[in-house]
């Protein structure tokens, strides 16, 4: 597989990571079998970036990771977790005390003594511009409890702020062929920085895997049924935002440019690798196959100029009045 490289660092990835929080709750019931099926079969797939937080399942994900990682010494692979939303999201709670409480809990879920790459998980805007926030992240570098430094974020405008700071080694933001915003400012700053880019929600929800219809619905204990209006977090993270006709209305149109060599998935994961500054998306998986699919996009040939623009026309006309403005 394609390797980028996350300059800040100083670690080079797969192109195609896997998004664990499929494994932790959120999604409809995953069992410990499934998921370390499913890990398997990303990593022998060629994947070597693993995403997860310490809030996927209250920390199920991550020691799920941890287990499989105890499975495959000499790994070689890259793990990124997320903190921050164990507390109440006020700017106040993001102090050095916190941090050390968080990653401690999360290096003992994962069995590791350094996190490889801790992100702020979606904190208020505030946060970003904090300097006290950011000097604990420094100490927590100094203190070996993490290797790096990262920002999830909700906002171009918060990922711009975050690149700027100087300790920041990547941003995770929303991207994807419903969600182009990322492309005007955000990914040419990071790319002029040497600040990774990580692509999360790559296939929006599973909208952009062709498999859904009016007809789909989903299990009571699935994110797309409980926040589909953004009821319990940010609804910018649920079918990225897009109204889910308007979704599937883009699917249908961009259908034909597939072809038999390719899935609908596939073709919207190369879509995002194509663009320049990408280091790594983290689509999720369920099941073993998914897995597999997802990681052999990397080696789909890269869009043509008439596919690239298609897509583009389809999110002018019928997604960008929705989103474009909002994150």
């Amino acid at each position: 597989m394609e390797q980028r490289s996350f300059d800040r660092l100083g670690r080079h990835v797969g192109i195609i990571g896997l998004g664990a929080w499929q494994l932790g709750a959120d999604w409809g019931e995953v069992s410990e079998d499934a998921a370390l099926a499913v890990l398997a079969a990303a990593v022998d797939a060629g994947v070597t970036f693993l995403d997860t937080a310490d809030v996927y399942g209250d920390g199920r994900s991550e020691a799920l990771i941890g287990r499989f990682l105890r499975s495959r010494p000499g790994h070689g692979l890259t793990v990124a977790t997320k903190m921050g939303r164990r507390v109440e999201q006020t700017p106040e709670a993001y102090t050095l005390d916190n941090f050390r409480a968080w990653t401690d809990r999360s290096r003992a879920n994962l069995g590791v003594d350094t996190l490889d790459l801790v992100q702020l998980h979606c904190p208020p805007t505030a946060v970003f511009a904090d300097d006290r926030v950011f000097d604990a992240l420094d100490t927590l570098v100094a203190e070996g409890r993490v290797a790096g430094y990262g920002v999830s974020v909700e906002t171009c405008d918060q990922a711009l702020t975050a690149i700027a700071r100087p300790g920041v080694a990547s941003v995770q933001i929303i991207l994807n062929a419903v969600r182009h915003k990322p492309l005007e400012q955000v990914l040419p700053a990071a790319a002029a920085a040497g600040v990774g880019i990580i692509a999360r929600v790559p296939l929006a929800s599973g909208l952009l895997s062709g498999r859904y219809d009016e007809n789909t619905t989903f299990p009571a204990n699935d994110h797309r049924t409980f926040n589909r209006h953004g009821e319990s977090f940010d609804v910018g993270e649920t079918f990225s935002g897009v109204d889910y006709d308007s979704g599937l209305a883009a699917v249908r149109r961009l259908a034909p440019l597939v072809g038999d060599d390719r899935t609908m998935a596939q073709f919207a994961l190369r879509w995002i690798l194509d663009q320049p500054g990408v280091t790594v998306v983290i689509p999720g998986a369920r099941s073993p196959e998914q897995a597999r699919r997802n990681a052999e996009a990397a080696g789909q040939p890269a869009l043509t100029e008439v596919e690239l623009a298609a897509v583009r026309a389809t999110y002018d006309e019928l997604i960008r009045p929705q989103v474009h403005d909002r994150w």
